[in-house]
């Protein structure tokens, strides 16, 4: 075990609770502590393009869509998983800023979609790409094997922890 503040919290409750099995605490600190590590790097890199990761979701969504890059923003909710409610607010803050427009469905009047605008996509290139090489950058201190490896291990536990639903 590491001498981390993880490995020595499990130690202390090792020790006050020797008739608990607190190993799984030591998977679990260490996967909340390097998700909120990981979490404030990646937002700070947004926030150096003027955007939260809400936006970076909304943006990244639309431009992964190829031409016209659009969608119905019900469907923007599902694919960053926030209430419609939250994804107005959203989608407000980007049109405001000229990165998308909300305009009728061609094909039906009533229906509303969101399209990327040029200054969106420009944008959106700009900050993926300097977000993939952060990404990069944050998992450098795991060889090519460790990284696949983990990929198989955290595909395989958050399949069997969303198929116990």
């Amino acid at each position: 075990m590491t001498d981390d503040r993880v490995a020595r919290i499990q130690q202390q409750w090792e020790r006050e609770r020797p008739d608990l099995d607190v190993s799984p605490q030591g998977l679990f600190g260490r996967l909340h502590r390097l998700a909120d590590l990981l979490r404030d790097d990646i937002r700070a890199l947004y926030r150096r393009y003027g955007l939260g990761e809400g936006e970076f979701d909304v943006l990244a969504a639309l431009r992964r869509q190829g031409e016209p890059y659009e969608l119905a923003p019900g469907v923007l909710a599902r694919h960053t998983m926030v209430t419609t409610g939250a994804m107005t607010k959203r989608l407000d803050r980007l049109e405001e800023s000229g990165l998308i427009v909300r305009h009728a469905r061609d094909d039906d009047g009533r229906g509303r979609v969101v399209r990327l605008t040029g200054a969106g996509r420009t944008l959106i290139d700009e900050v993926f790409t300097a977000h993939i090489r952060n990404e990069h950058r944050l998992v450098a201190g795991l060889d090519q094997d460790q990284r696949a490896a983990l990929v198989t291990l955290l595909g395989s536990w958050l399949a069997d922890v969303e198929n116990a639903d």
